[in-house]
């Protein structure tokens, strides 16, 4: 966290500036914040929780059992190697992991504010019907709309899962390869699967953080402090990948397969129920909510501190 703080504390505005700003309503962040901040955010968040990303990744699609085999399924191929090659071993996809994870901030993050501006606009009539609490279902709701929306990278996702899961699917071939040689369709594989775990997964990670700022007395357009935005993201992270675990399980398993296998999402589920049992849908479930703190958690509170400091 010192890193995003001295981000936050450097790009930060004097306080005296965003006085007027705070009396007349919801002080809106400029475009370049809205980038500036996820960009960093995204940045900083691949470069250091990759490899748990790709630990969380062969946990929830490995099949069988995980107890005694943890070595083999964390590590693979280099289950016996030394401790640095164990380590290198777990940053496979990193080309598509920053290519992903960078838009993907960017567009969730710094997207969900421009959806809130236009919900605003056209909808808010409908929103005022949740008397108190009709920021909070405003905010989810935009981000649950750029949750859906972003089944539009998941090719990108695809291949990032597919490198840290299955490489030998992908070996010796680069992405231009890869779209020359697979239909498009292939790669995307599973969109319906994700947005159902985006919208919910979204809801909770937006209408969390509002419901957080709620409850620790912050009112509309109040700047928040960086211990407010950061209790704000462990409350709506921990909702989001809790309430998206079992769709992120099914979805994981479909875009980890070789390109060739046919099975449907239903198949895969009624196959998973069948061998593993319903508490399958949560693999994975610790390590994602380990990696809540020092990733998500993080990524968010950067891209919030940002966005607000850069607002003017």
């Amino acid at each position: 966290f010192f890193f995003g703080t001295f981000i936050c504390k450097f790009y930060s505005v004097p306080a005296t500036m965003h006085a007027s700003a705070g009396s007349t309503g919801e002080r809106k962040a400029t475009t370049l914040g809205r980038i500036v901040g996820p960009t960093v955010a995204g940045i900083s968040e691949l470069l250091v929780f990759h490899p748990v990303d790709t630990v969380a990744k062969r946990l929830m699609s490995n099949t069988g059992q995980i107890r005694g085999n943890l070595n083999q399924i964390i590590f693979k191929k280099h289950a016996d190697a030394s401790a640095f090659v164990k380590w290198q071993s777990l940053f496979p996809g990193l080309g598509f992991g920053a290519a992903y994870k960078i838009t993907q901030r960017v567009y969730k993050f710094g997207g969900q504010p421009f959806v809130v501006d236009l919900l605003k606009k056209s909808s808010s009539d409908k929103f005022d019907t949740f008397g108190s609490y009709s920021n909070v279902i405003l905010k989810a709701t935009a981000g649950s709309m750029i949750g859906v929306g972003e089944v539009a990278l998941l090719p990108l996702d695809v291949l990032k899962i597919k490198a840290q899961t299955n490489p030998e699917s992908l070996k010796g071939r680069g992405l231009i390869s890869i779209l020359r040689e697979e239909k498009l369709s292939t790669l995307y594989r599973g969109a319906g699967w994700t947005a159902a775990r985006n919208a919910p997964g979204s809801f909770s990670l937006f209408g969390g953080a509002a419901l957080a700022k709620k409850g620790m007395g912050l009112k509309e357009g109040q700047k928040a402090t960086f211990v407010q935005d950061l209790i704000a993201s462990i409350s709506g992270s921990v909702a989001s990948i809790t309430v998206a675990a079992p769709m992120d399980v099914v979805k994981t398993r479909i875009q980890n397969r070789d390109f060739g296998d046919p099975r449907s999402g239903v198949k895969v589920i009624t196959d998973l129920i069948a061998t593993e049992g319903p508490s399958a849908f949560f693999k994975g479930l610790t390590p994602k909510v380990i990696v809540v703190g020092p990733k998500l958690i993080f990524s968010f509170t950067i891209a919030q501190q940002l966005i607000q400091a850069l607002g003017g």
